[in-house]
């Protein structure tokens, strides 16, 4: 893992691993999620192709604790150039409850997922201007079970 060699970058990772700390199941604080952004701090979910901001930012947070009650983020790699991180990571959990998506909701499957993860923060005097995430989603709706199937698995 890279590590951060300047203070701002070090004052800037541990921005970002309180916020993912505040994301993971076990813990979930939604609302400690939202405070590390700044005033007008949005989260983009790439996939679903909506910005979130204000007290929404943390949907995303409860949709997927909702669906992975055992929610865990491992972290891979850290960059860093000026006030951007970006973080390699993989989004792992079992699918105990309904997976919200754009189009419906997956029900249950019980299977895990690991689903690579690409975050891109940028950040002003430690908080979060944007936030956004890439997640494979092909990868991870394979893992449930779904993807050859999709419109089958989803309830609308």
């Amino acid at each position: 893992m890279n590590q951060p060699k300047s203070v701002e970058e070090q004052r800037n990772a541990g921005v970002i691993r309180a916020l993912y700390a505040a994301a993971e199941g076990a813990a979930k604080d939604t609302p400690k999620f939202v405070s590390f952004f700044g005033e007008g701090g949005y989260f983009y979910d790439v996939a679903a192709g909506k910005k979130y901001y204000g007290k929404d930012i943390g949907l995303t947070v409860d949709i997927y604790a909702t669906a992975f009650p055992n929610m865990h983020r491992e972290l891979y790699n850290f960059y860093f150039n000026d006030d951007v991180v970006v973080v390699e990571l993989s989004l792992n959990g079992t699918q105990k409850g309904n997976l919200a998506i754009p189009a419906g909701v997956i029900p249950p499957t019980n299977k895990d997922m690991h689903a690579p993860c690409c975050d891109v923060f940028h950040l002003k005097d430690g908080k979060v201007v944007s936030f956004h995430c890439y997640v494979a989603v092909p990868i991870l709706l394979e893992q449930l079970g779904v993807f050859m199937n999709l419109s089958a698995a989803i309830r609308k």
